[in-house]
């Protein structure tokens, strides 16, 4: 079947190309192409989404964001630099 389609210019460039070097059709690559990111569109598409739930964790006694290398020495040390 015959359409019409606008591809962008470096897609062209990388389909030519390909199909120069595997000595193939350009209609050929072009199909295979399409032929392999449709699938993986699909594909991608029936797996399934999760969602993380926010925890609010709070700041442990004693510990004050207000100077954060205060906070990192107490965390980490005097030697976390």
């Amino acid at each position: 079947m015959r359409t019409t389609l606008t591809i962008d210019d470096d897609v062209l460039d990388k389909a030519k190309a390909v199909a120069a070097k595997l000595r193939a059709p350009f209609r050929h690559v072009v199909n295979e192409a399409l032929r392999t990111g449709l699938q993986t569109v699909e594909n991608a598409s029936r797996t399934r989404s999760y969602r993380t739930r926010p925890h609010k964790m709070g700041l442990k006694a004693g510990k004050n964001l207000d100077n954060i290398q205060a906070l990192l020495s107490q965390i980490e040390g005097e030697d976390h630099r």
